[in-house]
């Protein structure tokens, strides 16, 4: 299990890029036949991505969790970014389409993943945080999601919102989940930019052609960076960040959060001529 121990906003200024992306990225989650994780001081996040093809993957507890189980203390939220496939939660079995959202509560002990078919395996992304009440584990559709469209064409950010795991949806502990997909000939994400300290904030970026690439914006308001993202790289964005981002094409991101407050429109907006 890989640390991460993300930079306060008063080193962040003077970290230089390669800095910056060792401390809030992770560019090497997804591989076939294993299962990586990585933990973040964020929140205590734990990261992850399993590519199961030939055989189902079990998720186990790595030692720095201190714990008999993965899902001990904690609750987890999977998404689907590949082709069909099935999470099995002690005993139960739910087949995931892509974009399938699936919520594994506190005291889950048996977890694995796995692919209908090789050659189209699926690809899991896992978002856990420490949870100190139980609920029941729960799958969400994509294609039973109502999506809140924003934004417009002019301004290029035409996109459609998925929420998942929510105040109003999947019921969690701490943990909000969902995912947006933007139209074609869009590429601007989360406009205007917020932050928001009463939770940290995970981006994972998908859909993304190998050519092309997301300018992901980052930092404080008045002191902003960037990182150059592919397809399945994953930022992490502190609660003294903004997180918006720009892609040479349109893509997907799933954004999940953890923190104090479940409200999904919980945000301190930053207007764009605000941002330096």
């Amino acid at each position: 299990m890989k640390f991460l121990h993300t930079a306060d906003a008063i080193r962040y200024p003077r970290m230089t890029t390669a800095e910056l992306r060792e401390s809030f990225l992770l560019d090497t989650l997804f591989h076939d036949g294993a299962v990586t994780l990585a933990y973040t001081d964020q929140d205590r996040a734990v990261i992850g991505g399993t590519i199961p093809v030939s055989a189902p993957l079990e998720l186990k507890a790595q030692p720095e969790l201190r714990s008999e189980y993965f899902c001990e203390r904690r609750e987890l939220g999977v998404l689907n970014l590949g082709g069909a496939g099935a999470i099995t939660v002690d005993g139960a079995e739910y087949s995931l389409e892509k974009l399938d959202c699936l919520y594994i509560g506190r005291g889950a002990k048996e977890i694995s993943f796995a692919s209908e078919d090789a050659n189209q395996p699926a690809a899991y992304y896992l978002l856990s945080y420490p949870a100190h009440a139980s609920h029941p584990t729960r799958l969400a559709r994509f294609a039973e999601l109502q999506p809140v469209t924003l934004g417009s064409y002019e301004t290029c950010n035409r996109r459609s919102i998925y929420k998942a795991i929510y105040k109003e949806g999947i019921q969690s502990c701490q943990l909000v989940m969902g995912f947006t997909l933007l139209a074609a000939g869009s590429n601007w994400n989360t406009m205007p930019a917020h932050t928001h300290m009463r939770r940290s904030e995970v981006y994972c970026y998908f859909d993304l052609d190998p050519a092309q690439r997301v300018v992901h914006l980052m930092g404080p308001p008045q002191e902003t960076r960037h990182l150059l993202m592919a397809n399945r790289e994953v930022v992490i964005s502190p609660g003294w960040s903004i997180h918006a981002g720009v892609g040479t094409t349109a893509y997907g991101f799933c954004w999940g959060m953890g923190g104090e407050n479940q409200v999904y429109d919980d945000m301190d907006a930053v207007n764009i001529t605000e941002l330096l």
